[in-house]
């Protein structure tokens, strides 16, 4: 079969599941269970004859061979016995359980899968037709898979603004579905002739990450997987841990990340009467600067605490993070002071998966301690005001943001320009602010615009209708989240549970 009626048959008969309620997520989760079996049966064989850790009781030729109620129920048994087991193939197949109920469909989904040859597919093939998947599955809304998922065309604009060199170490610490791994190893393969030794690295000793939701860490590691990162038979390269409980047992050069949405973090548990209740989970680092419940001023505190002396990071964070006093102010002031925060990148609403979320990137580069601070001046590009983007109709294009990467120069970042100037383009997204400009803000504020927004002042240069109504919804949404969150926290001080 080829590439193409290869995707075709995987996408008719997900469109076939739905109709008996099996979302793109639960298809996905089967998928990966019986792609991985059918590979690990293929790898048995010559000229590979390798053995993976799956017993024979329970390989695929055993699946293959039954029908009916009896499949059904093997294919339980099957799950529950290959997620005790070690390594990747034990988080490959982590609280695995069966989402179609009708042996039928089982069946044809497994004759489906045994039609091809994965192992010898190529990698981009059988990568496109997984992140096809995982892409579909963000949409779902309903499902909420779309926090684990990071616009393409904004994880590729972040690597190429990195660009990532060979024989270097990648860490992600809320990995996702491995997107950021994915867009940087297609990055040094595209860029770089790699010898032997350097394709080696790439595969086995270049990425590292945490992701804590075990179907999530599940697709990650298939994903990669698929994309030719990792061996079936080899060791996970995703944690299931807390990244932010611990420092990092290693440095790394590079961290890539969008860490998951929302300020608090929180864990739950069973009061005396035998109730469900959650807490803000604060996390007492004697590396972190500040101790705060809010996740994302944890994440960044724990983002740059991974990074070797040379380290760079490229962090999708909230508008929180750029201008919350208190712990914010704080973690602002020695983020400057420690590291070389050169750039910011301003993102529209519109582009994300989960509703009304402002978002910017943080790019930073790791330094030695000094008595002086290591950030001269702070790069702004503004690419959020009247800037209109809706995730069906308009969604965000890797050329959408080229004028920034352009813009980054990182051939040689001291030979920036700034597009904005008073007198002669005043509408310029490109802007610098000098380390001294920013600390005399009040409570250190990074949370900086300067172009004019021309939905409030000319009346014929509106948005289109749809845009407009799309981000008056995101901009409720936004406020709605964040008495939410305000509600929480008076319910935690006071002992008020809600529900």
């Amino acid at each position: 079969m080829n590439a193409a009626s290869i995707v075709s048959k995987v996408w008719s008969f997900c469109t076939t599941l739905r109709d008996d309620g099996v979302g793109y997520g639960d298809y996905l989760e089967q998928l990966t269970y019986l792609i991985f079996l059918k590979m690990a049966d293929e790898y048995s064989k010559p000229p590979y004859k390798r053995d993976v850790g799956i017993p024979k009781e329970y390989n695929w030729q055993q699946l293959k061979s039954r029908r009916g109620a009896e499949l059904e129920v093997f294919y339980v048994t099957l799950l529950r016995e290959l997620g005790n087991k070690k390594g990747m193939l034990g988080q490959i197949f982590t609280k695995a359980q069966n989402k179609i109920q009708d042996p039928a469909k089982l069946y044809r989904l497994i004759d489906m899968v045994g039609d091809t040859d994965w192992v010898t597919m190529e990698a981009d093939v059988k990568g496109d037709i997984y992140e096809g998947l995982l892409e579909k599955n963000a949409e779902d809304t309903k499902s909420g898979a779309g926090q684990y998922f990071t616009p393409r065309a904004l994880i590729k604009a972040m690597v190429e603004c990195v660009r990532p060199e060979p024989t270097r170490t990648i860490a992600d610490p809320a990995c996702g579905t491995g997107g950021f791994f994915l867009a940087a190893y297609d990055f040094l393969v595209g860029h770089a002739q790699l010898d032997k030794k350097q394709k080696e690295f790439l595969k086995h000793e270049t990425f590292f990450g945490n992701e804590i939701v075990a179907g999530t860490r599940r697709l990650c590691l298939m994903n990669m997987f698929l994309h030719n990162i990792g061996e079936i038979d080899g060791e996970s390269m995703i944690s299931p841990n807390d990244a932010l409980v611990a420092s990092s047992p290693k440095s790394f050069d590079y961290v890539l990340a969008n860490p998951p949405f929302g300020k608090k973090s929180s864990m739950s548990f069973t009061n005396e009467e035998g109730e469900q209740e959650t807490d803000d989970l604060t996390y007492n680092r004697q590396d972190f600067w500040a101790t705060t419940s809010n996740k994302q001023l944890n994440f960044v505190q724990h983002i740059r605490t991974m990074l070797k002396t040379t380290g760079q990071a490229a962090v999708v964070v909230p508008d929180n993070v750029l201008f919350e006093g208190g712990a914010g102010e704080i973690v602002r002031r020695r983020l400057l002071e420690t590291a070389d925060l050169h750039t910011i990148l301003r993102l529209p609403t519109g582009i994300f998966y989960a509703n009304g979320v402002k978002a910017n990137v943080l790019f930073f580069d790791n330094r030695e301690a000094s008595p002086k601070p290591w950030t001269k001046e702070v790069w702004f590009y503004d690419y959020r005001t009247n800037i209109h983007h809706t995730l069906k109709k308009k969604p965000l294009r890797y050329d959408d943001l080229q004028e920034f990467v352009a813009c980054y120069h990182s051939q040689n970042r001291h030979k920036r320009k700034e597009t904005w100037n008073v007198e002669t383009n005043p509408e310029g997204r490109w802007r610098k602010y000098t380390y001294q400009e920013i600390v005399a803000r009040d409570k250190t504020s990074l949370d900086i615009f300067w172009l004019k927004d021309k939905s409030l002042s000319d009346l014929d240069n509106l948005p289109d209708p749809e845009d407009l109504a799309t981000e008056i919804i995101e901009n409720l949404e936004a406020g709605l989240n964040s008495f939410k969150e305000v509600l929480a926290s008076l319910g935690s001080n006071s002992g008020i549970v809600n529900t």
